[in-house]
């Protein structure tokens, strides 16, 4: 349950970080409140996930389903930069996500 629990934070963390740009400084009310219930939400996940899952492995997780989504979504519908490189990168960081489960299944 904690791997779900920390998903499931990490695409939270998706919504806040891309909420951020909609608050305009938490100057516009309801985008502001959807933002915090997000940023509420994400971290009381994050919380209950590390209670089972090592801290460096989760908060890895976390920031890199937040950091890869959240660039993701940008390219996708905010016009962001497509350019190769970036994309790579973006690959190179779902790939370390991937790798800190495997590894954190085997040395239970």
């Amino acid at each position: 349950m904690a791997w779900t629990y920390l998903v499931i934070a990490g695409l939270l963390e998706i919504g806040w970080a891309i909420g951020l740009k909609y608050t305009e400084g938490f100057s516009r009310l309801w985008p502001s409140v959807a933002t915090l219930c997000a940023m509420i939400a994400s971290f009381g996940l994050l919380s209950a996930a590390l209670k089972t899952i090592p801290v460096g492995t989760g908060y890895a997780v976390w920031t890199g389903i937040g950091a890869a989504g959240t660039a993701i979504i940008g390219m996708a519908f905010l016009g962001e930069s497509r350019e190769v490189l970036r994309i790579l990168c973006l690959m190179l960081i779902v790939a370390g996500v991937v790798g800190l489960k495997f590894a954190s299944a085997s040395g239970h």
